[in-house]
């Protein structure tokens, strides 16, 4: 609604525009009756609020004029005022067709109250604005009524105020005295001129400003060309002063340079009127003035420094803004328009609250008090004019506003970037800490590998020739069938250990992911029995992928048996693949991908779900949640480190209750799919009688080798160096099929050691075998395709398979 405020008193318009703004309403002001008419042509007007007396037009004549007018006569019009109180100037406001008259003053709540009844009777069409009940001859002779009553009224004051003047002047002849004694000594610059502009009085204050005495000016008008020597300046005084003295104007707060008698400058600030005699007639002038040059010297100063502190505070790069002690901005730099897209005009009429984040609303108040109290740096979220939001570091302190009035100024800083780089380094930190727990482990599972693993390989291997000749019922049996499962436990962690540290010594093949995994669902199935239901979904199209079968069976594996301990009883597990794309911008967002195709394998779970602090820890070796005996911990290490060993990355989704599901994304790989899978023999194959060359330093693993390809049937030469494998190759008269070398050798190791000996036999196949981690026997683990390897400690089967593996290769 656009309502007009007619009223020649500043701070009515300025209060009952505060009243109308805050409730959406536009707000027009002009200062007559004349104004608000042009107003009224000019823009389109749903309520005028008028004062009575006012100069040019007062409100009675402006009411008169807008309701013989069709355009405006049904404008609702309400009087306002205090200049008349009666009841007949209420009658008379109302017979102009005027809608409300209502008296200063008047309670806001009470004052909105009629004002909307008005404006709602107008939205609803059931206002009908009053016609004027005088006809135009009829309303301005009551127009003229009233004033000449109005006037009578202010004779009849005038009258009783003279007698009271008399009575004054009476009592001013014994104060003359008294007075002119103070005029005299005053520190207020006093002059009289004549109707000549001559000086008739000059006190004392006035003599020590000018530097010129009583004496020298009193009947003189050659004062003003010593005050005033430039004769421009001085011409411009000399008419102002006329206009005094004949026009009977006022000056006030006029400021004059003046020249000294010793020819100093100063300030004068005059107050001057005329004077006249009884008659009114123009007899002369009085003038009192004050020497502001200190004042003006100061208030410049002020005004300089305020200069510059307006430029330092808009050229700051923060956004400032100054609040009160309730939150209402007082002042804002440009800083603060550009971030927030409000102009500084709309900034003032906000609070901080309308900055801060929607969560935030409810304690700005309450923070507001608090930095008024302490004034301690915090941070908090706003939000733009476009509602987008963002952090930000806030730097209150308490100041002086002027007039005692303690505000607030605060330094507000974005830290979206500062923000966005903690938890970059925390994630950061994080994948390092993790990076330096998987090279602990992995450096003590690289340090203790070789020795462990021979010790191990002879374990296995003598309990597997124990148990070939042990008979089914012999009470030896079982000891022994337990020494030879411990054994394989404690190599299964050593693998694990290796495997979690990316030291695993792996044969990539090209294969399908959902062949491979197709070809284990039998398996898992009786891994994880009959009451949790097993569900399988391959995805369409997959690209290929390079890595070693085995790892990913060894993936399924561990993820389903975890899944199957999450169950608590029936419950359902689902494993799917699917084909993914990442690109730069989501990888920027999502700490740990990195943009690329990739062939995604999840293992999901309806189990018992985990909490935060658990899923941080899933990945440590050793960590687990279930009981003594249950568990190493060492499952899901594994496949977070197969996963990284080849260039993939994994992410876990859980909540407690609502299950689990691991993703493994694995990196495509462009070749021809590997038709060969493997198979578990059900039996050990045997040799042929072939001649086998059986190279290794340690004493015990070389005797135990020995054996086990003896009950092979293949004829075994022995050597536990390398110049006595060389010696020995040289004096053998037939072939030598088949070298078996330990990589790592005293005099040479095993690939130098093969050279060597495939120049005595070109045909002869090799087979390497060591208990040290892949960096030491491979390059970044992964053995060369045209090299055969078999991992310490090994089994009966496992040797027995890869020598003809050897034996039988292209």
């Amino acid at each position: 609604m656009n309502v007009l405020i007619v009223d020649d008193n500043a701070a009515n318009r300025s209060l009952l525009k505060a009243l109308f703004e805050p409730l959406g309403h536009s707000v027009l002001s002009t200062t007559n009756g004349e104004k608000a008419l042009e107003a009224m042509r000019r823009e389109k007007i749903d309520l005028i609020i008028s004062d009575i007396l006012m100069p040019v037009m007062d409100g009675f004549r402006l009411c008169m004029e807008s309701k013989r007018d069709e355009k405006f006569k049904r404008i609702p019009f309400i009087f306002y005022t205090a200049t008349y109180t009666d009841k007949e100037d209420e009658e008379f406001a109302l017979s102009l067709g005027a809608d409300r008259f209502i008296r200063k003053p008047m309670d806001p709540e009470a004052f909105l109250g009629i004002i909307s009844e008005v404006t709602q009777q107008a939205r609803e069409g059931s206002f009908k604005p009053k016609e004027m009940a005088l006809n135009e001859k009829e309303s301005l002779k009551g127009y003229s009524h009233r004033l000449a009553k109005k006037l009578d009224k202010k004779v009849k004051e005038l009258q009783k105020e003279l007698a009271k003047r008399i009575e004054a002047e009476e009592r001013l002849k014994h104060v003359n005295r008294y007075l002119k004694s103070i005029i005299e000594n005053a520190n207020v610059w006093f002059n009289v001129l004549d109707e000549n502009a001559q000086v008739t009085m000059w006190n004392k204050a006035a003599e020590q400003i000018s530097g010129y005495s009583a004496t020298e000016v009193v009947g003189r008008r050659e004062i003003w060309e010593w005050l005033y020597p430039n004769e421009k300046y001085r011409h411009q005084i000399a008419a102002k002063v006329d206009a005094i003295i004949r026009k009977g104007e006022v000056v006030e707060d006029l400021e004059t340079l003046i020249r000294r008698k010793d020819g100093e400058t100063r300030i004068i600030s005059w107050y001057s009127r005329n004077l006249t005699d009884e008659r009114g007639s123009p007899v002369g002038s009085v003038a009192l003035g004050r020497d502001v040059t200190r004042r003006n010297k100061a208030e410049s100063e002020v005004k300089e420094i305020a200069r510059r502190y307006r430029q330092l505070f808009d050229a700051n790069a923060d956004a400032l803004y100054v609040l009160d002690k309730d939150g209402r901005f007082l002042d804002a730099n440009i800083s603060a328009e550009r971030r927030y897209q409000y102009a500084r005009e709309e900034l003032l009429g906000m609070t901080a609250r309308d900055l801060a984040a929607a969560d935030l609303k409810d304690r700005t108040a309450d923070r507001v008090r608090q930095s008024m109290m302490d004034g301690a740096p915090f941070e908090w979220r706003h939000q733009r004019r476009d509602g987008t939001e963002f952090p930000v570091e806030i730097a209150p302190s308490v100041m002086d506003f002027g007039g005692g009035q303690k505000a607030i100024l605060s330094a507000v800083r974005d830290i979206t970037e500062r923000k966005r780089a903690e938890e970059e380094r925390e994630q950061l930190q994080k994948q390092l800490n993790q990076a330096q727990k998987m090279e602990s482990v992995g450096r003590l599972a690289g340090g203790v590998a070789h020795d462990y693993n021979n010790i191990l390989s002879v374990i296995i291997g003598y309990s597997e020739l124990a148990l070939e000749k042990v008979g089914p019922n012999d009470p030896l049996r079982e000891d022994l069938r337990e020494i030879y499962i411990a054994a394989g436990r404690s190599r299964d962690i050593t693998r694990q250990l290796l495997a979690f540290a990316r030291k695993e010594t792996i044969a990539p093949e090209v294969l399908d992911v959902n062949a491979t995994a197709e070809s284990m669902l039998k398996i898992l199935r009786r891994l994880i029995g009959e009451d949790i239901e097993l569900v399988w979904l391959p995805g369409k199209g997959l690209w290929p992928v390079l890595m070693d079968p085995s790892q990913i069976d060894q993936m399924l594996a561990n993820l389903c048996v975890n899944a199957r301990d999450a169950i608590a009883d029936v419950g359902k597990i689902t494993i799917e693949t699917g084909a993914v794309a990442f690109d730069r911008a989501y990888c920027a967002d999502h700490a740990g991908f990195a943009p690329g195709d990739f062939v995604m394998l999840a293992v999901s779970d309806d189990g018992c779900g985990m909490d935060r602090e658990t899923l941080d820890k899933i990945f440590e070796p050793f960590f687990t949640t279930k009981d003594v005996g249950k568990g190493t911990g060492l499952g899901l290490a594994t496949v977070y480190g197969i996963v990284k060993q080849n260039n993939g990355f994994i992410n876990v989704y859980s909540e407690p209750g609502q299950g689990t599901t691991f993703r493994i994304y694995l990196p495509i790989h462009a070749g021809d799919i590997a038709e060969k899978r493997r198979k578990d023999a059900e039996k050990a194959p045997r040799g042929r009688g072939e001649t086998v060359l059986v190279v290794e330093d340690e004493m015990t693993i070389l005797a135990l080798t020995e054996k086990l390809l003896t009950n092979l049937n293949y004829t075994v030469l022995t050597a536990r160096t390398p110049s006595e494998a060389l010696q020995t190759a040289k004096a053998h008269a037939g072939e030598i099929s088949l070298l078996i070398t330990d990589v790592i050798m005293p005099e040479m190791n095993g690939r130098e050691l093969a050279q060597q000996v495939f120049g005595l036999y070109p045909k002869m196949r090799c087979l390497y075998m060591s208990g040290y981690t892949a960096d030491v026997i491979s390059h970044r683990g992964v053995i060369d395709r045209e090299f055969r390897f078999i991992q310490k400690p090994f089994s009966y089967r496992d040797l027995a398979a890869k020598v003809r593996e050897a034996l039988d290769q292209e």
